[in-house]
């Protein structure tokens, strides 16, 4: 058999795509498995998304290659929106690069900034690809704390007895995945300022800015940002379009034409139908907002009662599309506990564990699920 790469011995098989296997195994023999591990949007998309996708299928050249920035009307989309939402004015000439899902943006945005053995600071907790990414392009990882106790923000004292000499780049997650905590604009200035300091690129995903959050927030709302940070963002959440794979990356002109330079030597833009879908949905009114907001609030107070059921204890205040809840002082570990549910009741629920260390003794509950399902759940308990 020939031998992979080296860099293949840096990383393991994506949890879920491995834990999937198995609670797939297990619904193969008959078990009424319900998923709450997953946060893949169930809901539909916006009617004139799908109107629109639709009615350009036909249309001469819609089946061609596309340019590898997008189509200007989709940028201009994007920055209208960032605009709307956020009070940020970005150029969508030159500082919003259409993403084929914001997730291939970690692979760019590494690539782009960082060289093999480079500092790079990742959240523990945090979204594993951070580190997975960091580790196939051979780049140094620091993890950097989050902690319930300071609100699962970053600790700038600790941050900076740190030997910060080497660090290039740094992931954060606001609203956080995967505990949904928020993150206030006093801190966002300050976290630009260190970044500034010790010229570090500041690097804010932030798909989960419009569920359950009545205040989003963007990295680049504070002043001088777009020098020292690039926000990536999504339709995957937002707008029920998780497998169209939209995103988007925005940041100073010369630092979306680094992600551009990498980007254009791995796809051949992003089809057309699906972004003009993605234009129209971009434009959808408030009201699709708060209908989104108004489902995921019932789903919500269900799963908070599953919870309790549970004996464990969560933050009601938090943001996005899950349940992040400590288990009781006396539990098993995370994996121990959820494996103990999946066999025992049939439920799949995400342990802590998946996210890092600091994840354990926590487990987390897609709002993924629908009512139904919510309520079965609660009387299997």
């Amino acid at each position: 058999m020939m031998k992979t790469a080296d860099r293949l011995h840096t990383v393991q098989e994506y949890y879920f795509s491995k834990k999937l296997r198995e609670v797939r195994g297990l619904m193969a023999e008959g078990r009424p498995i319900i998923n709450m591990g997953i946060g893949s949007p169930d809901l539909p998309p916006p009617v004139g998304a799908l109107q629109t996708l639709n009615n350009v299928l036909y249309q001469e050249g819609v089946h061609q290659y596309q340019s590898y920035q997008g189509l200007p009307e989709l940028r201009e989309a994007m920055a209208d929106f960032y605009k709307q939402r956020f009070g940020v004015t970005v150029n969508p000439q030159n500082e919003v690069l259409p993403l084929i899902g914001s997730k291939e943006g970690i692979m760019h945005i590494s690539l782009a900034f960082l060289n093999e053995g480079d500092g790079v600071l990742v959240p523990n907790p945090g979204y594993p690809t951070y580190s997975s990414v960091s580790r196939l392009i051979g780049a140094k990882l620091v993890e950097y704390d989050l902690l319930e106790e300071n609100d699962w923000l970053p600790d700038l004292e600790a941050l900076k007895r740190t030997d910060l000499s080497n660090i290039k780049l740094m992931w954060i997650s606001y609203p956080n995945m995967p505990t949904g905590a928020k993150i206030t604009f006093k801190k966002m200035q300050m976290l630009v300022d260190f970044a500034k300091k010790h010229d570090i690129l500041l690097v804010n995903d932030n798909p989960y800015s419009f569920v359950l959050n009545s205040s989003p927030t963007s990295i680049l709302q504070v002043e001088g940002a777009k020098e020292y940070a690039l926000e990536l963002n999504s339709l995957s959440k937002t707008f029920n379009l998780a497998g169209w794979r939209v995103g988007m990356v925005m940041g100073s002109a010369e630092h979306v034409l680094a992600v551009l330079k990498v980007k254009s030597n791995m796809d051949s833009g992003m089809f057309y139908g699906i972004q003009k879908g993605a234009v129209a949905a971009l434009k959808s009114g408030q009201e699709w907002f708060k209908e989104l907001d108004a489902t995921y609030e019932k789903r919500r107070d269900l799963m908070f009662r599953l919870v309790d059921k549970l004996g464990c204890t969560y933050d009601a205040t938090t943001a996005g599309m899950f349940v992040w809840a400590k288990l009781p002082e006396d539990s098993k570990t995370s994996e121990e506990f959820i494996d103990e549910v999946l066999y025992d009741k049939s439920i799949f629920i995400a342990p802590g564990t998946i996210f890092g260390s600091n994840g354990e003794g926590y487990i987390r509950f897609s709002l993924c699920v629908k009512e139904e399902k919510i309520k079965e759940a609660i009387n299997r308990f």
